[in-house]
Parts: C-alpha cells; sequence; structure tokens
C-alpha cells in the first residue's frame, strides 16, 4: 500500500515539474499580431505583455482617430489570439 501511495506522489511530483517546464516555456515564447491589413502589428511575450506595437507611418494620414483605434485594437487581439492558441498548443 506504501508503495502505490508513493509511486502516486512520485507520479504527481513530476507532473507538477511537467506544467512548471510548459509554464517558463510559454511564458519565454513571443508572439506576434497583426490587423487584416498589417497597418499594425504587435508583439507580445507569453506572459501576455505587449513588448511593441508598431503602426504603418501612412496610417495616420489614411484612418482618422477612431478608424486607427480600431486596427490597433484588432492588431492587439490578434495577437492575444495567437498566444492562447500557441499556449493551447504548448499544454496539448
Amino acid at each position: 500500500m506504501t508503495a502505490d501511495i508513493d509511486g502516486l506522489l512520485e507520479q504527481v511530483r513530476k507532473q507538477q515539474e511537467d506544467v512548471a517546464r510548459i509554464q517558463r516555456g510559454v511564458e519565454s515564447m513571443e508572439v506576434k499580431g497583426a490587423s487584416r491589413s498589417n497597418e499594425v502589428s504587435v508583439t507580445l511575450r507569453g506572459t501576455g505583455r505587449f513588448t511593441e506595437i508598431v503602426i504603418d507611418p501612412q496610417a495616420h494620414r489614411r484612418f482618422n482617430a477612431t478608424d486607427l483605434g480600431e486596427i490597433v485594437l484588432e492588431a492587439v487581439n490578434d495577437g492575444l489570439t495567437r498566444l492562447a492558441e500557441a499556449t493551447r498548443a504548448r499544454f496539448a
């Protein structure tokens, strides 16, 4: 009976180590997202922190502030979606 419990505890410890290893891998990932027409691109880490937002220099001439805000939001949401997909893939 003790051997069964010891084996089970060892299995749980190994699973916890695996989850921690995968989590560290996710946190170190870098994911990119973009608006539909690539006027805006974003880069974020696996932690969810954005590290870069790049706006096409011509975009502010072609779009008003409201439209440009929507384009930035589209790129941000694309980045978050890609991060969620990459995270699911790592844990699969």
